[in-house]
């Protein structure tokens, strides 16, 4: 769930673009800044000078209001020359959406890890109303209201109405990698937790790190759990990825998915953590009765939600139960009803 933490300083950085401009982070690097209909109401996407054209880094939602900005920015900001390669930092659907109408366009490549890559093409297969039965069932177990899910069983459909079919083929990168782009070496870093093998780029000559959705300025990533893993512990994947990127410089720049660019790396990933601690356990607190899922849930955001929101709700709860599953600190039962209940283990 994305949660105020606080803010961190971007110290004579541009201003944000408006849909369908362009600005330069440096020579060479252009941030754009694509819209979406709810929270966090936006997604970068950064353009790298490529050596004859510009490696794209994701791609926004397809929607038609995300169509006209790219358009605008194609035919303005890249200096007449094409987009030569599309890398997709990760799976989710905001990042994806375009990546293959850009590959289309242009004939260039698609560079995503491996399982995101396999894990965007098994959504685009899955039938949307099977996508929705499974979140209902998620919820159902996690003992969520009878409301709840019919609204998510009528709702507007996930992933597949949002993004572009993607190419059959693509290239592989990995954690260690070494990308060439340009006259710059960007290493690749997996970032985990928020997705499987999320892709952030670092570029150690100029202290440059495209971290996608794994340290973000305003907000704390969305670490959740899905219907096909869930008993699945995300929350020890997201926390141990930061501490790796604690041996990136301190003065690094970060380039976030969604926020202003900003410095401060190290403190961030520190008030991240504090967050998650204190979320972990309040958990604890609330589960000295034996509580479901949906119950633990709400407790601990302390706030209500609208419908839409309470699946990120219930995938985050769970996520931070199953942290303390893992490690002995509750135990969880499956009652009659189907529902699992958690408490304080002893």
């Amino acid at each position: 769930m994305t949660i105020p933490d606080g803010e961190v300083s971007a110290p004579r950085l541009p201003d944000p673009p408006p849909p369908g401009e362009a600005v330069a982070i440096r020579t060479g690097l252009l941030w754009v800044r694509m819209p979406l209909a709810g929270p966090p109401w936006h997604v970068n996407c950064w353009l790298l000078r490529d050596g004859p054209g510009w490696l794209l880094v994701d791609a926004g939602l397809d929607r038609p209001e995300t169509r006209r900005a790219w358009e605008a920015i194609l035919g303005t900001h890249l200096d007449g020359l094409p987009v030569t390669r599309v890398l997709v930092t990760h799976f989710h659907a905001d990042h994806v959406g375009l990546a293959g109408w850009m590959c289309d366009r242009w004939g260039a490549p698609l560079l995503m890890a491996r399982s995101e890559y396999l894990q965007a093409r098994l959504l685009l297969l899955e039938a949307p109303e099977s996508l929705l039965a499974e979140q209902a069932a998620l919820g159902e177990a996690a003992g969520a209201p009878a409301e709840y899910l019919r609204h998510l069983l009528g709702r507007r459909p996930f992933y597949r109405p949002d993004v572009v079919p993607l190419p059959l083929r693509h290239r592989r990168i990995a954690a260690g990698q070494v990308l060439r782009v340009g006259e710059t070496d960007w290493t690749l870093h997996r970032g985990g937790g928020h997705a499987p093998e999320m892709m952030l780029m670092h570029d150690a000559a100029q202290g440059v790190l495209i971290a996608a959705d794994q340290v973000l300025p305003r907000i704390s990533p969305y670490v959740g759990v899905f219907p096909p893993e869930p008993e699945a512990d995300p929350l020890s994947d997201f926390l141990e990825s930061n501490r790796r990127l604690l041996a990136l410089p301190e003065g690094t720049l970060v380039l976030p998915s969604h926020g202003d660019p900003f410095f401060g790396l190290h403190d961030r990933i520190a008030v991240l953590a504090a967050h998650h601690a204190e979320r972990l356990a309040l958990l604890e607190d609330i589960c000295a009765t034996p509580r479901t899922a949906y119950e633990a849930a709400r407790l601990m955001f302390q706030r209500d939600y609208d419908m839409d929101q309470m699946l990120f709700v219930i995938g985050e709860g769970l996520a931070h139960l199953n942290w303390l599953l893992a490690r002995g600190r509750l135990v969880a039962a499956r009652g009659g009803d189907g529902v699992v209940r958690y408490r304080v283990a002893g």
